[in-house]
């Protein structure tokens, strides 16, 4: 799971790399963002599997909307696997949190029908670049021995159930047709595709001049994103419906925003649209990195209204919306003592950087992208108590059943 954690990425940046070792990225032609992008691997301090604290929190708060769509769903025989699926699992532990959720929640409702529960299955998706190593060594050993489900269910610090990783985008097809019970994926959805072309291009209205997220920038950038959010969406829903077996359900989370206006990005563009733009203008001003390089950089993200994504749905066709809203997540930022302004503002630059670092290394090199990020962390201190004020995020929480009429 991921908070501006991605998946799905496919891009068209002008990548220049630093030839290098160790930590160095080596990058040096254009390449899909799909094969590069990635939440940032590892358990160091700027790892994503050490910066999705805040993520944890945001997915309990909807607990109560995922254990919904489970009692929705329509079981099958038992002695058919259940097969669940996490789309943008990341390398962090909140992804198997949530299977285990998901797959306790299935067997309790066997069990009060009488039935021992399934065998069950879980995929755990993300791009190729994702750090699976990391993830698969966070996994329980399988609890399985020749016991039936209903002991493995409850053997205490094992799994019960059989694990695989699925690397792929998942705005194409995943699974074979009809494999799936559920699918459910969190914090991804709104990690784009590609940046839209138009953005990146000087002679078009949607040119993104100056800037390197939509949020505070002109209608026809952020006219582009929607766009492209929208064509995004509607693929994943067309893949979806052909893998999810018949009276199968999708739990989605992924941030949004209140305001009509896509050019108010809400919590995503606080995140990307002010220190850390302000960032990159330092490096520009310092005369570190030329205008034209700050201006090929754009973050994939866009954070859809309700309405982005209810027409979306709707037009689709495939999916009846159980259950859509947008909620308050709350901050992104978690911190053991508010009041220490530095604490407040690694927290920011670890945050930012192990949902975007990958991007900003491949398109300045490591070294700047150090460089960077110790800006933003600066700057961040300096404006500590505003960030932890008014730093909140919205997000959209969709339960969607499987139109079988």
């Amino acid at each position: 799971m991921k908070s501006l954690a991605g998946n799905g990425v496919e891009g068209r940046f002008e990548w220049i790399g630093l030839l290098g070792v160790g930590d160095n990225i080596v990058v040096t032609n254009k390449r899909k963002l799909e094969r590069i992008f990635s939440m940032k691997g590892g358990k160091g301090e700027t790892s994503y599997a050490k910066n999705s604290q805040a993520q944890a929190r945001h997915a309990q708060s909807v607990l109560h909307l995922l254990e919904g769509t489970l009692d929705r769903l329509q079981l099958v025989s038992p002695e058919t696997p259940f097969v669940v699926a996490d789309l943008g699992c990341s390398c962090g532990g909140n992804t198997i949190y949530i299977v285990d959720v998901i797959i306790k929640h299935i067997s309790k409702r066997y069990e009060a029908l009488g039935h021992e529960p399934p065998e069950f299955s879980a995929f755990f998706s993300d791009l190729p670049s994702n750090d699976f190593n990391t993830l698969f060594q966070l996994l329980p050993p399988l609890a399985i021995h020749g016991g039936s489900m209903e002991e493995c269910l409850a053997a205490d610090g094992h799994r019960s159930y059989f694990a695989a990783g699925v690397p792929g985008s998942f705005y194409r097809r995943l699974f074979p047709a009809r494999s799936i019970d559920v699918f459910h994926s969190a914090f991804s959805l709104h990690w784009l595709s590609q940046v839209p072309e138009s953005v990146t291009e000087k002679r078009s209205t949607a040119y993104n001049k100056g800037r390197v997220f939509i949020h505070g920038g002109n209608e026809s950038s952020a006219l582009a994103y929607k766009k492209q959010f929208q064509t995004d969406l509607a693929a994943f829903l067309r893949s979806r419906s052909l893998e999810l077996k018949k009276g199968g359900s999708m739990f989605l989370v992924c941030l949004g925003r209140t305001s009509v206006d896509p050019t108010d990005q809400g919590g995503a563009g606080l995140l990307f649209g002010t220190h850390f733009q302000d960032a990159w203008n330092d490096l520009v001003q310092e005369g570190v990195v030329e205008g034209e390089k700050r201006d090929s950089f754009n973050i994939p993200v866009y954070a859809p209204s309700l309405q982005d994504f209810k027409e979306v749905v709707e037009a689709d066709g495939s999916f009846s919306i159980d259950h859509l809203q947008v909620f308050r997540g709350g901050s992104p930022l978690v911190v053991e003592q508010p009041d220490d302004a530095a604490e407040v503002g690694r927290a920011l630059a670890n945050s930012c950087r192990s949902v975007c670092g990958v991007l900003v290394d491949a398109h300045i090199g490591d070294k700047l992208g150090e460089e960077l990020f110790a800006r933003l962390e600066r700057r961040a201190t300096n404006h500590a108590k505003d960030l932890l004020e008014k730093l909140q995020f919205f997000h959209i929480a969709a339960s969607l059943s499987l139109d079988n009429s």
